[in-house]
């Protein structure tokens, strides 16, 4: 039976051996001996085994116990004859006392020395370890080598986070494959199963990062490996550092809505709010903002702008770039925060990665916020480097702008001398994009619009036949915009099946339809051949006026005396539309009654439109008119209008004595070619 137990437990093998010494070493009282001597006997020798650790005696393999010493004792303690009775018990006496304080000191130095040798070997296999991780080159080296070598969660752990780092310096192709290999790799399975099997003995970090890995390497939410790691978060949720939470935060930002998501959101909102005001780290902080995203309460939002504010005195360049991308995750456009980024961005301009002014180009356009300085910062910034850019990387900060409304002048200069010298580099996404920038901008450049224009016509040529046909309708359609005809292009736009494709039912419909009417109005009024009209037929809709438009009326009204002296709310063919009519003799001397403009066809009368426009239809910062503006007032140009153009903000803003005088100033001016109405803009 013990031998049984042995077998069953080694443990207990020791714990029997122990006995069996005990036993040996103190027998039973005899007559002939002294019952005092076996007290003694026995009292020493329960001092000596209090003094050994009973846990090193029970879990350790002990030489006294097993080794030749005991062995050797027990074998001589039978030597002795039955009349040396006292003799042999005082040899036992000192055998005991002096073996047994040599035996403890072994034991203690040996399990020591033992421990110390287990615990550097360990730590010489972790930096082994580490070190390989580090030098691995993909998600499959990593997996090998946990195959191989990985033992401790901290390892797999480890492994988990470095896959995900590797994998995200790829390409998406790169990335899509190398995915493919991490799930088909049995060493993959064995990670995700310890993961499951120590979860709850994790520690936070290890936690939130594996939570952090697996979900980005592609493991599916509904999998029993993210639902347990959901929720040990949520019962380990009030041990996370700030740290912690931000990683956590990022993880859920990340993933769709069900239980457990929705529970730990919820209860990390409520961390937030409460830890809010213990957080100084920048990065941080814009890394809750950006994981609260825009479905985070306004209080929440509230006190986030708070946290930021209060750090602004200390904010450097890289945090002035990360508050803009958290305030766009939220949806949340702070002036006051913005307005201190963006200064700080100013006076770092020259540490900023080009990617990094794209991004907060885009979060400019994102969050509506407008800042002249900022952008005229970044755009004469990037024209001094533009030697160091590629030439797509130009196209990217024009796009960038274009969305903004602001036009760099001399960086859009800079690239149309480049597409002229040699557009080779421009494949159809860049040659669409260059489209729309310069159509929308209304950029003509100086002294060689015509050789640009016939550069990027012979470029969309070159696509014709594998562009689609609503690929083909913007290009055209910029092109129309900018006042060039490429017939070769409206040919096979108005082919009649390309036709029909456009104009047939889906959510972009009207759009596209808007499109091809001004592409056939361009079509028409651009032509060569095409002569300004004697007369124009003109319709008014109502003598009621907008809002907008009452103190332009009333102003009217006051400088000329009369309502037949104007006419409001002109619809003009072609579908377009002017504010306000004005009849003048060819000398701008005499303001002529609208009510015979029939009888003005023989005499060289002036027909001025007034259009009052907001300022997104400017160019930011400016007055110069923006792409569909401008055609307008070309295409009024050549239905024998003068156009003039104000800004209705800025008109609104003035007193009724000094809207008469502008509009006094504008009639009976001589020339009225020329933007003379900046002074009505504010250029801050």
């Amino acid at each position: 039976m013990c031998e049984t137990l042995t077998k069953i437990n080694p443990k207990m093998g020791y714990l029997l051996k122990a006995v069996r010494y005990l036993c040996r070493c103190s027998p039973g009282p005899r007559p002939s001996a002294p019952t005092s001597g076996c007290v003694v006997w026995s009292s020493r020798h329960r001092d000596r085994l209090e003094n050994v650790n009973c846990r090193k005696l029970f879990l350790n393999t002990f030489p006294s116990l097993c080794g030749s010493p005991l062995r050797f004792l027990s074998q001589k303690a039978d030597v002795f004859g039955t009349g040396d009775e006292a003799q042999q018990e005082k040899s036992r006496e000192v055998a005991v006392s002096e073996q047994a304080p040599q035996s403890s000191l072994e034991m203690e130095k040996l399990d020591g020395d033992a421990q110390s040798f287990g615990v550097k070997a360990v730590l010489d296999q972790n930096e082994q370890f580490f070190n390989r991780l580090h030098k691995c080159a993909c998600p499959s080296d990593v997996l090998d080598l946990a195959s191989e070598s990985a033992f401790s969660i901290k390892q797999f752990t480890n492994c988990l986070t470095t896959m995900w780092k590797l994998l995200r310096k790829m390409s998406e192709d790169q990335r899509r494959y190398e995915k493919r290999l991490i799930f088909e790799h049995p060493a993959f399975v064995r990670l995700c199963q310890q993961l499951l099997q120590h979860s709850r003995r994790m520690t936070r970090g290890d936690l939130v990062f594996s939570l952090h890995a697996v979900v980005n390497l592609g493991v599916p939410q509904n999998t029993l490996l993210v639902q347990t790691l959901l929720r040990v978060c949520q019962e380990k949720l009030n041990q996370l550092d700030n740290r912690c939470m931000s990683v956590l935060a990022t993880t859920l930002a990340g993933m769709d809505e069900d239980k457990n998501v929705s529970a730990l959101q919820a209860g990390l909102q409520l961390l937030v709010e409460q830890r809010l005001p213990s957080i100084r780290d920048m990065f941080i902080l814009q890394n809750l903002m950006k994981c609260m995203g825009k479905d985070a309460p306004v209080f929440l939002k509230k006190k986030l702008e708070m946290a930021v504010w209060r750090e602004i005195d200390h904010m450097t360049y890289p945090n002035a770039h990360r508050v803009f991308l958290g305030l766009v995750a939220m949806k949340y456009c702070s002036i006051p925060i913005l307005n201190a980024c963006s200064k700080k961005i100013q006076e770092n301009i020259h540490d900023a990665p080009f990617w990094q002014l794209i991004l907060i180009l885009e979060a400019c356009h994102s969050l509506q916020y407008r800042n002249i300085k900022l952008f005229s910062t970044v755009a004469d910034y990037v024209n001094s480097v533009v030697c160091l850019l590629d030439k797509r990387q130009i196209i990217l900060f024009l796009s960038a702008f274009e969305s903004l409304g602001f036009q760099p002048t001399e960086l859009m200069g800079v690239l149309a001398e480049k597409v002229t010298e040699d557009s080779e580099f421009l494949d159809l996404k860049s040659l669409l994009i260059v489209l729309r920038v310069y159509s929308r901008l209304n950029y003509i450049p100086r002294g060689q619009h015509h050789l640009f224009y016939e550069t990027l016509h012979s470029c969309l040529n070159k696509y014709l036949p594998q562009i689609s046909n609503t690929e083909l309708l913007k290009a055209v359609y910029s092109l129309c915009i900018l006042g060039y005809l490429p017939h070769r292009a409206l040919d096979q736009l108005l082919k009649k099946d390309n036709f029909e494709e456009l104009v047939s039912g889906d959510l972009y419909k009207e759009k596209r339809e808007t499109m091809l009417h001004c592409v056939r109005t361009c079509m028409e009024l651009d032509s060569p051949s095409f002569m300004k009209p004697a007369f124009v037929p003109t319709e008014s809709f109502s003598s009621l006026v907008s809002v907008n438009l009452r103190k332009a009326r009333e102003a009217l009204l006051e400088l000329l005396g009369d309502e037949n002296m104007f006419r409001q709310n002109v619809q003009l063919p072609y579908e377009y539309h002017i504010d306000f009519e004005i009849w003048m003799d060819s000398d701008r001397k005499k303001v002529l009654p609208v009510t015979a403009a029939d009888s003005y066809a023989e005499i060289s009368a002036q027909r001025l439109a007034f259009l009052f426009v907001p300022p997104s239809a400017f160019c930011l910062g400016t007055t110069h008119p923006q792409g569909k503006l401008a055609m307008k007032k070309r295409h009024l140009s050549k239905l024998g209008y003068h156009v003039i153009l104000v800004l209705n903000k800025r008109f609104q803003e003035l007193t009724t004595e000094g809207a008469i005088e502008f509009l006094k100033g504008k009639i009976y001016s001589e020339n009225i070619s020329s933007f003379s109405e900046v002074n009505l803009y504010d250029n801050n």
